[in-house]
């Protein structure tokens, strides 16, 4: 079994493990293939590719990591993306969930407060070819009004409440996936849904450690 194909299968025993919590006791046929697609090693930093496939974070610098491969895996199949979806992604980080959600969905729109972590992020994407994420640099708790509403938004760091503007950008029976808690203490991931009335629902997922959500000026 080669590095990918073992992760997959240690992806897929922690989904029945966590299953009672999650809802959900395996990924959809469409995430595991994306999951199987996407070459992780080319979102990690230099001397890193050797632990590309094991199922744990890795430091991509700046205080940021790269998520742990499970929680990816998780959260991408919460959103339930259709190809003619619209994503935005706050965090981009390395890139590596944004190629993630490239492949199940129209456009994904990918905000990242860290100038050289976006540069790398659009240079690892475009290098890959994932030619439908648009990248911008700012504070993705505003989100981007432009490109709303969108059907889904996963948010990859921590933050301490639900910010209002990314609700109000999510479209009428969309879903987010978003890590919410106190700082340095543990948070709970949450998927909320949005009816067709507007209302939302939360449902409490897994504890899961993020960083925290950075804020910083909009270009």
């Amino acid at each position: 079994m080669d590095d990918r194909a073992e992760l997959l299968a240690e992806i897929a025993a922690e989904m029945r493990e966590t299953a009672r919590r999650t809802g959900r006791a395996a990924l959809s046929p469409r995430v595991a293939a994306a999951l199987g697609k996407v070459r992780r090693e080319a979102f990690v930093p230099p001397g890193s590719e050797r632990a590309a496939y094991e199922n744990r974070p890795l430091s991509i610098g700046y205080g940021q990591t790269i998520s742990q491969p499970f929680i990816v895996a998780l959260m991408t199949e919460l959103l339930d993306l259709q190809l003619t979806d619209s994503v935005l992604e706050v965090g981009t980080g390395s890139g590596y969930q944004a190629a993630v959600l490239a492949e199940l969905a129209g456009t994904v729109c990918s905000i990242e407060v860290i100038p050289e972590l976006a540069a790398n992020a659009a240079k690892a994407l475009a290098v890959e070819g994932y030619g439908n994420v648009e990248l911008r640099i700012g504070d993705g708790s505003v989100g981007w009004p432009e490109h709303a509403p969108f059907n889904a938004i996963i948010v990859t760091a921590a933050a301490q409440h639900v910010p209002p503007t990314l609700l109000k950008q999510l479209r009428d029976g969309g879903r987010m996936v978003i890590p919410v808690g106190p700082q340095h203490s543990e948070e709970e991931l949450l998927l909320i849904t949005k009816r067709a009335d507007g209302t939302v629902r939360q449902h409490n997922i897994l504890p899961v450690a993020f960083v925290p959500l950075t804020r910083g000026k909009r270009d």
